[in-house]
């Protein structure tokens, strides 16, 4: 007779079939993402990964942690996790110009999507999930703007400028004239003539530091 399983083997194996099934879901979620949100129901998803409903639903709990699932794991698979290390960035005007980088190779990269903030005028779940990841947007830009020195006042005048600056919406508009690059450029342009016009200056850069 064969040894039973045991049962870190057994446990182990269970927890790469779900993770297996975690990713067809997400990948056929993304796929249908392609036509519009309204394309991701929960039965059309079930459907295009070869799934039951019950199992999305153990997986994800609710349409909109499929969501989420969906945008997280474009982020990683793209590269936005990085967004980490350019907050961490030494020179925080520098980080600022790193971030609108790291935003428009991403946004680049999934051209579909700019045309998807469109439908959360009609989607309540879908505009939630876009507003989570606006928020770490603008979490990004807060931190880096923080430790440039300046008032604290127009700080938050600045930050709020450059949140409008750096929207996926801004993004679509220079993009039907440049690649994803060159939009990054105009925006950078942008936001730092609003820091400067501000008077937000990286420590030690400002009047009296002999710099």
């Amino acid at each position: 007779m064969r040894p039973p399983e045991s049962r870190p083997y057994v446990s182990a194996k269970r927890e790469a079939a779900a993770a297996e099934t975690r990713r067809l879901i997400v990948d056929a979620a993304n796929r249908l993402l392609e036509g519009g949100p309204a394309q991701v129901s929960m039965e059309a998803v079930a459907r295009a990964a070869g799934v039951t409903r019950l199992t999305l639903y153990k997986q994800f709990g609710s349409r909109s942690g499929l969501l989420e699932a969906v945008f997280d794991e474009n982020g990683r698979r793209w590269g936005i996790a990085r967004m980490a290390q350019v907050m961490q960035t030494p020179d925080a005007r520098e980080g600022i110009g790193q971030a609108i980088d790291l935003l428009c190779e991403f946004w680049g990269a999934h051209p579909s999507f700019a045309g998807l903030h469109d439908a959360a005028a009609v989607d309540p779940e879908f505009a939630a999930a876009l507003d989570t990841r606006n928020q770490r947007r603008r979490m990004v830009f807060d931190t880096l703007l923080q430790r440039l020195d300046g008032d604290d006042l127009r700080r938050r005048d600045c930050a709020d400028l450059v949140f409008g600056l750096t929207n996926m919406a801004m993004f679509r508009a220079l993009s039907v004239t440049r690649p994803p690059a060159g939009v990054a450029d105009v925006m950078k342009t942008a936001v730092f003539a609003v820091i400067d016009a501000y008077g937000l200056v990286v420590p030690g850069n400002g009047p009296g530091s002999g710099a």
